[in-house]
């Protein structure tokens, strides 16, 4: 029997907690932060049970911090989440997101006839939320795109 208090990812000793991220997003997450190229220890937790979610993902990095600016770029694909920083197995700070007013060469646009595709440019998108949900609105084309669009 499995007592209730048992954690379902084991806890790390120094690192980055990246928790409340909505199920299916975690992946995306390890991608655009390149998490899995650092070569250190990496726990993910997927489809996770959630009270305030239902289902959530989970990422634990061994010896990886991140910065509040990289933390701002996780509010794209998960406004919601909690960042803290692991230190001797304690939170030692919580980092609050804030979805950036733009990104820069970080996602091609969608639109294939953006002259992004064919001229030497950095993309770059502004961002907002329209109804709890993140648009990007290409800075060449002047498309605006869901979040589910955008291609790291």
């Amino acid at each position: 029997m499995m007592n209730k208090n048992q954690l379902q990812v084991e806890a790390i000793h120094n690192g980055t907690v990246i928790d409340h991220i909505p199920a299916g997003q975690g992946i995306k997450i390890l991608q655009l932060f390149g998490l899995a190229d650092t070569h250190e220890k990496i726990t993910v937790g997927l489809n996770l049970p959630s009270k305030a979610l239902g289902a959530k993902d989970i990422i634990k990095v061994e010896n990886t911090r991140l910065s509040a600016s990289q933390a701002n770029q996780l509010a794209l694909f998960a406004p919601d989440a909690t960042v803290n920083l692991i230190e001797d197995f304690e939170v030692v700070e919580k980092l609050q997101l804030q979805l950036p007013e733009r990104v820069e060469a970080v996602f091609s646009c969608p639109n294939s006839n953006c002259i992004s595709h064919n001229e030497p440019v950095t993309s770059k998108f502004q961002v907002r939320a329209v109804k709890n949900q993140v648009r990007f609105r290409c800075n060449y084309c002047e498309k605006s795109f869901h979040r589910d669009m955008m291609a790291v």
